[in-house]
């Protein structure tokens, strides 16, 4: 069974993270989140969850505003996969234990494969507070970025942090 709500805020506490939690309408799209967050601070974020024809996924982790060249990203000697595409929602309840619309680094609390790899926007990083949704996107979850780091290592990741400006 994918991680609860509760689970995440229980992990967080054990590993000594401090998070803000704040309650909203669901929010499918950035546009929704602008929309309709309100006043919550720190960097606004999203994630995406990708694929490769050889079943490596990514998930990458950036600022909301931020565009993704899919291209660029397959061309670059940085990123670990091949061609890239959007994983599909089966994919994605499989192995982040999420449904669309609440992807989140949070997420990997679920994840029980070793051929995933995590891409952090370097834009984003540049905010002390970033909000992502906590496993679903009936809220906001804001964390300290050390803390996010410190987060994704506790399960075995080792984010690679990319301008995704200058891919």
């Amino acid at each position: 069974m994918p991680a609860t709500e509760q689970e995440l805020l229980n992990k967080l506490e054990e590993l000594a993270i401090e998070t803000t939690l704040y309650r909203h309408p669901p929010l499918f799209t950035v546009e929704d989140s602008q929309n309709f967050r309100g006043e919550i601070p720190g960097g606004h974020c999203k994630s995406l969850f990708l694929k490769d024809k050889k079943h490596n996924y990514l998930l990458a982790v950036l600022s909301e505003d931020r565009r993704v060249d899919l291209k660029a990203m397959y061309k670059s000697d940085l990123i670990p996969a091949g061609r890239l595409s959007f994983a599909s929602a089966e994919r994605m309840i499989n192995i982040l234990g999420i449904e669309p619309g609440s992807v989140t680094p949070f997420s990997l609390i679920n994840v029980k494969i070793d051929n995933l790899a995590v891409l952090l926007d370097k834009r984003m990083l540049e905010n002390d507070y970033l909000n992502y949704h906590p496993l679903h996107n009936e809220a906001t979850l804001t964390i300290h970025r050390d803390d996010l780091i410190k987060y994704i290592e506790h399960f075995g990741f080792s984010p690679i942090i990319i301008d995704f400006e200058n891919l």
